[in-house]
This record gives C-alpha cells, structure tokens and sequence, in this order.
C-alpha cells in the first residue's frame, strides 16, 4: 500500500461496529470486481498465509457467497456471506458468519451485518465499511481472534492484486 492511501480501523465497542476504511489505487469498477467476483475473491479474500475457496457464490440481492479459507496444514475455516442488498459498483450490504462445509452456520461464534460502500477519488477508491455485531462480547470474541491483523493482511493481498490486474 502506498503510505499516503487512507487506512483506518476503528472499534467502537459501545456500538458494536467496525469501521473500516481503506483506499486502494485503482479505479473503482475493478476494486468492485474484486469484492463481487468468485474467481477474483478466490485470489485475496484470505489473510496471509491462508488461501481462499469458493464453494458456491449468488451475487444478488438475497444471494449468498459459501468459502473456505484453507491454512498451509490444510484446516478449515467455512464462511458464509448473505446478500441483502446490491447497489453495483456502490454499496452491499451482507450477514457474514461462519459455518460449515454445507453451509450451516455455527451458533457459537459471532455473526455480522456488513455494510461495504465504494467511492470513487480522483485515482483512488475508498471502500467504507461498517461491521456491525450483536453484542459487546461478540466483537471482542472476533477481535480476540485476530480480526485487525487478519484485515490488513487480506487488503494487502487485495493490494497485490489489483496492481497485477493493472498491468494486464
């Protein structure tokens, strides 16, 4: 990441959220594309050194996105990602959780309305986004596993990324 793009992860744990915001150099369309697409999701969406796996992916408005990030030692981690609304190329909001390999939830750790909007900048695009849990204990339990340092290394990865895709 260039040093002067945006970054800023902010916890308000009396609100329960998130918010995150991070700008990346490219042009809005294929930031969207990478946060919208199985195939280019498949190539980031993973912190460092885990790797990314779409199982199933609908993206519309009630549609869905099933994954598995997989570590080196071959663990898996299921998520599942619940369309609710689709604005293209500006906003989504989603359910996003964890759950097994057919795609139940599990109940026992936190699940999460995510609300991402993407704004276009001269040459750059902001993506905003608001993580909004149910409890105080909640976002501490995602917190307590890691979830700053497993962002910032998943946006490096979208980072590498888009200035791949850039060169093409």
């Amino acid at each position: 990441m260039k040093p002067q793009l945006q970054f800023d992860f902010l916890v308000d744990k009396d609100k329960h959220t998130m918010t995150i915001k991070r700008e990346f150099d490219a042009k809005r369309q294929l930031v969207w594309d990478c946060h919208t697409k199985r195939e280019l999701l498949d190539q980031w969406f993973a912190p460092k050194p885990l790797t990314t796996k779409t199982k199933s992916m609908d993206f519309r408005d009630g549609g869905h996105w099933h994954y598995v990030m997989i570590d080196p030692s071959g663990s898996e981690y299921w998520g599942r990602m619940d369309y609710r609304t689709i604005r293209p190329i500006e906003n989504y909001t989603a359910f996003d959780g964890f759950c097994d390999a057919t795609g139940a939830l599990n109940p026992n750790l936190p699940r999460a309305e995510w609300d991402v909007t993407f704004t276009e900048r001269a040459t750059s695009t902001l993506v905003h986004t608001v993580v909004a849990y149910q409890s105080a204990e909640a976002i501490q339990q995602v917190i307590d596993m890691g979830m700053k340092d497993g962002m910032i290394s998943t946006m490096e990865r979208l980072d590498e990324l888009l200035v791949a895709l850039s060169k093409r």
